[in-house]
């Protein structure tokens, strides 16, 4: 007797794919509508598809027992949810500079790890000054390790054109606790210092915060005895204006200055970053620089 024997074989996937697409955003069969975005755009889908393919979406439409009733989606732009559907139907999903954030997103609110990874590479290999202050904001919100790092580093190499983003003016105060705490920055102190101000007024004026409240949390990764004597004279004239520094932090500065200057002695309080330009003390601040 002849034993019996099975197997899997899979057809053309890109036909499939392809056969699959024709379905997405198709009013024809479709038996639920989401209302997408302020304009509250119409965007038709197949329940049976999204469930399987999407735990979130599973409890989104068995919540929804009437078929026809549209669900409203204000929250997501429109661009960016058909994108998020692209990929549930096909398993591919097309990006551009202008949503690929957004769609990562959802990706993360809508539990698609897979879709996650591709946005996440999309992201990484087309950073640029412009954006990177975003995507390292998105990963630091989505605790997105690997994009950080890839972030900080991209941000480490080009800090001086960075800080001059609209990017970076808007990044949350754990973000900049992090950048801040980089000793790799290819930027001056003085310069930097300058940058967490404007940052820091910035914030000020969107969040209703005093200038001293907003920056009080990132302004101990301020490197300020990296300052020579007259820098140190100049920042505490502009603190004058905006207290962004609190009067102990440049006080510790000018210590650190003092007992450098009288006892020749080194000390590791500061380490001087990549971009710091030389300056007469240093080399007592930081033995790792001669």
């Amino acid at each position: 007797m002849a034993c019996s024997s099975s197997a899997l074989l899979p057809g053309d996937a890109t036909a499939f794919a392809a056969a699959l697409r024709t379905l997405i955003n198709n009013p024809q069969f479709s038996d639920v509508t989401f209302l997408v975005g302020r304009e509250q755009q119409e965007v038709f889908a197949h329940r049976c598809l999204l469930s399987s393919r999407c735990q979130a979406f599973h409890s989104m439409l068995s919540q929804s027992q009437e078929v026809r009733a549209p669900l409203i989606l204000r929250q997501v732009q429109p661009k960016v949810f058909l994108a998020v559907i692209e990929y549930l139907y096909t398993n591919a999903v097309s990006l551009n500079n202008l949503i690929a954030l957004e769609v990562l997103t959802s990706s993360m609110e809508y539990g698609l790890d897979d879709l996650r990874r591709i946005c996440v590479e999309f992201i990484k290999n087309t950073l640029n000054v412009e954006q990177v202050c975003e995507a390292f904001q998105a990963a630091v919100a989505y605790e997105l390790i690997d994009l950080q790092k890839y972030c900080l580093t991209f941000i480490e190499n080009c800090t001086q054109e960075v800080v001059q983003t609209r990017g970076f003016l808007e990044l949350s105060e754990p973000a900049m606790q992090i950048i801040l705490r980089s000793n790799c920055l290819a930027i001056d102190e003085v310069k930097l210092i300058h940058a967490v101000r404007e940052w820091a007024h910035v914030g000020s004026a969107v969040l209703g915060k005093s200038v001293r409240e907003m920056a009080e949390t990132v302004v101990p990764g301020l490197c300020l005895a990296l300052l020579s004597p007259s820098e140190l004279t100049t920042l505490e004239e502009e603190n004058r204006r905006d207290q962004l520094i609190p009067v102990e932090n440049l006080a510790e500065a000018w210590k650190t200055l003092a007992l450098c200057k009288r006892r020749g002695t080194r000390s590791s309080l500061c380490r001087r970053r990549r971009g710091t330009l030389s300056r007469e003390h240093h080399h007592r601040l930081d033995p790792q620089h001669k």
